[in-house]
């Protein structure tokens, strides 16, 4: 079967390209302390220096009991990210309750209904140090049941670490049709995430089989062109994470097996090596909000990515949809004041002057002088998956946008497109089935609220040429990603 590199290399689909109503303030909100054009100097000169550790955000990925979070608990142990108490104390709980083996992944699971159903089901944010590189590291769900979780993840990663199991039949079962394995894989990369590092896990069960690990890798090569991963950017690692071989250090008598074959780097080398991507720091402040929780005193906390500008304390910033502002109190990456933050960051803002009840997650923080367009209807570049009921004008469909998912309508199939070329190869197709390139018009549905149908809400939404991070989709029904797309025009 021909690869197609840039089957869903969604940046390389040929695209051609008010007033705010300030709330009372109770509390003396701060001022802002540094001019515009001062913070962005500081945040190049930040982003430019070779001193500091470059900051970059992952993604964990993977079939579900692949071993991600026994791996990402593993390796903060490893890094001196977890201390001994607390390990002493995970070991003694989830013995407890009878799932001993479960113990590392209580670092990241810390849910009582993850702890005993022994999943995750929620994303996970840590933070680890390599020597070059500040990693924010966000563990997703494996279980088909979240993906929504997996999916608001994913929004906020800039490389991916695919957790793969090579017990026998196991690796086969996450990687069929319907496996997490090859989904996560569409999605991360649907979502603009180019860079990924496969770790071969449980090879410790396989007698740490050379063959079975070469196997795994010589399966998963060309999927992963296919799905337009550059074989650059692709890095393989065999690794035991229950007892930590191979992720820090592959010396000791447990890892001699390995070492009689496998001379490679360890998983934090590769780790170490990501290529931070480039920051649009001069671009409109977007922030999509992945989290909302009450701050201390009187405020209410956000945290999210920024998808472009600047953000300082003091700032006043316009949440939509809605017409409501808010006040910047504090800003913090991870768990550090910081008086400004700048695109890629993962933040945590703390807002006063503003009704929790106006922010949710899905919604986007942005500058008043500068607001993200509400779009009910917009036409779309998609990428049609491995469907097996094509789709046709009138599917009820959900739209996918950072954390948000609304229900919609495809209104219009427009054509289809020629991927290599970008040029339209049929107008007005009747239906769109797998593996074809389209453009189509959605528009939202309009809810229903006790028989009385409410006037649509538009969604923040922009173009993928305005910015790409805000400019993307992925569109689901019946619990299956269908498609992936970029946005290229609003109509309202």
């Amino acid at each position: 079967m021909a690869t197609d590199q840039q089957q869903l290399d969604l940046s390389g689909l040929n695209l051609t390209p008010g007033a705010t109503n300030q709330a009372e303030v109770l509390d003396e909100p701060p001022k802002m302390s540094i001019a515009r054009e001062k913070v962005l100097e500081e945040a190049r000169r930040a982003l430019d220096t070779e001193e500091e550790k470059k900051g970059i955000s992952i993604v964990v990925i993977g079939h579900v009991d692949a071993g991600k979070s026994t791996l990402m608990g593993r390796l903060l142990y490893e890094l001196g990210r977890l201390d001994e108490k607390t390990k002493r104390s995970n070991e003694r709980g989830s013995e407890k309750i009878g799932k001993s083996s479960f113990s590392w992944a209580w670092s990241l699971d810390g849910t009582t209904e993850e702890r005993e159903r022994g999943i995750t089901m929620d994303i996970a944010l840590q933070t680890l140090a390599t020597p070059n590189r500040q990693i924010t590291v966000l563990d997703a769900p494996g279980h088909k049941d979240f993906i929504p979780n997996m999916i608001s993840g994913a929004s906020q990663a800039d490389c991916a670490l695919l957790v793969v199991d090579s017990t026998t039949g196991e690796f086969e079962s996450g990687f069929q049709r319907g496996g997490q394995t090859r989904e996560h894989l569409i999605l991360v990369r649907s979502l603009g995430v180019a860079q990924v590092i496969v770790a071969v896990n449980k090879l410790d069960q396989v007698e740490w089989s050379r063959s079975r690990y070469e196997e795994i890798c010589g399966a998963l090569r060309p999927f992963l062109v296919q799905t337009g991963f550059q074989p650059s950017k692709t890095k393989f690692v065999p690794v035991g994470a229950m007892q930590g071989i191979n992720l820090v250090s592959c010396d000791g008598p447990t890892a001699a097996d390995l070492k009689q074959w496998y001379k490679g780097p360890t998983l934090v080398d590769l780790l170490d090596k990501l290529v931070p991507p480039v920051r649009d720091i001069t671009s409109p402040l977007r922030v999509p909000v992945s989290n909302v929780f009450k701050g201390s005193g009187s405020g209410v906390a956000v945290s999210g990515r920024l998808c472009g500008g600047v953000v300082q304390v003091g700032e006043i910033l316009r949440a939509l949809p809605g017409d409501e502002t808010a006040i910047v109190k504090s800003i913090e990456i991870e768990d550090q004041s910081v008086p400004w933050a700048a695109s890629g960051s993962n933040v945590t803002l703390y807002l006063t002057a503003i009704d929790p009840v106006n922010l949710n997650v899905g919604s986007i923080l942005c500058a008043p002088t500068d607001l993200v367009p509400l779009a009910t209807s917009f036409v779309a570049r998609i990428i049609v998956f491995d469907i097996q009921v094509p789709i046709t004008t009138g599917a009820s469909v959900e739209i996918f946008h950072h954390s948000r998912d609304v229900p919609a309508t495809v209104v219009k199939l427009i054509s289809t497109i020629d991927r290599a070329s970008g040029k339209v190869v049929k107008q007005n197709p009747r239906v769109l089935t797998k593996s074809v390139s389209a453009e189509v018009q959605l528009a939202l549905r309009t809810t229903q609220i006790s028989g009385s149908s409410s006037a649509t809400r538009g969604i923040p939404l922009e173009t993928f040429a305005t910015n790409k991070d805000m400019g993307r989709i992925l569109i689901r029904r019946g619990g299956e990603t269908i498609a992936a797309g970029v946005v290229l025009e609003i109509n309202e």
